[in-house]
């Protein structure tokens, strides 16, 4: 049976799984689906058009459903998406979409730390964890099996490929490729997440046919953009590999991030 403390609201609309509770004080509005399981502690807010996975925990004073902080908002409606088994801790804000597809997506299985901010517009993938006051722009996707760092900031628009890894106080303004690692206080990308791999059970080949790639896809002669089409003729029948090619093809709306001391041999728009 659903637990529903006294003071808490539920707006006319809002649709209740299973074994859901909430909390003293917290608000669910009317368009708001909650799963089975789902638990929203005291002073929680849930509102806009959200969804919520089940099993799903969020903590005292986190804000989900809030309007999307962008001078492009002109009161259009938008989503927000998060799947089942995720933890949400305290003061966590995350915002609707707004344009373009209008929807915030969170994955399975995502810890949320405290004072994180996922802004409108943000996918994230199954299984990331955001530390303490992790902040994202509008329009950020992280893969999946992404940790963040406390205190980083990502831009607007980055990507984040899967398996990688920033560390705490990391400004991030390009995109940062699967498997890749932006370590505390250094600049640009600074190798592969190499123990990351380890503990999700990747093969010793499986990482050291990574770490020749990376080193053909940064360190080897010529542009960029020629080393991109060479390493996914080399390694072709290597799928972590041409993950991070596919990545790279893909190009968003931000470059990508290189090693620093290899900078002088990067030109991706030539």
């Amino acid at each position: 049976m659903s637990t529903i403390h006294p003071t808490a609201v539920i707006e006319d609309g809002a649709k209740l799984g299973a074994d859901v509770s909430v909390g003293a004080f917290a608000f669910v509005g009317r368009d708001v689906v909650l799963g089975d399981g789902v638990e929203l502690r005291n002073h929680v807010s849930v509102a806009a058009h959200t969804t919520i996975g089940a099993k799903t925990v969020v903590s005292p004073f986190a804000s989900i459903g809030g309007v999307p902080q962008s001078v492009h908002y002109k009161g259009e409606p938008g989503t927000i998406s998060i799947g089942a088994d995720c933890v949400i801790r305290e003061n966590v804000t995350i915002n609707f979409g707004s344009v373009g597809a209008r929807e915030t997506k969170i994955g399975d299985r995502c810890f949320l730390m405290t004072g994180v901010h996922v802004a409108h517009d943000c996918t994230l993938g199954n299984d990331v964890i955001l530390a303490n006051c992790a902040t994202m722009g509008g329009h950020v996707s992280i893969g999946n099996n992404v940790f963040m760092g406390g205190l980083c900031a990502l831009h607007q628009f980055v990507r984040i490929g899967d398996h990688a890894i920033v560390g705490g106080l990391c400004p991030v303004w390009r995109d940062i490729i699967p498997f890749g690692a932006i370590r505390e206080g250094a600049e640009g990308l600074g190798g592969l997440n190499i123990i990351g791999m380890k503990r999700r059970g990747f093969s010793r080949p499986q990482i050291q046919s990574l770490r020749a790639a990376y080193r053909d896809l940064f360190f080897g002669p010529g542009y960029f953009v020629d080393r991109v089409e060479a390493v996914g003729e080399r390694y072709a029948g290597d799928e972590n590999v041409m993950h991070i090619v596919e990545f790279i093809r893909q190009r968003g709306k931000r470059r990508i991030t290189v090693p620093r001391s290899a900078a002088e041999h990067h030109d991706d728009e030539s």
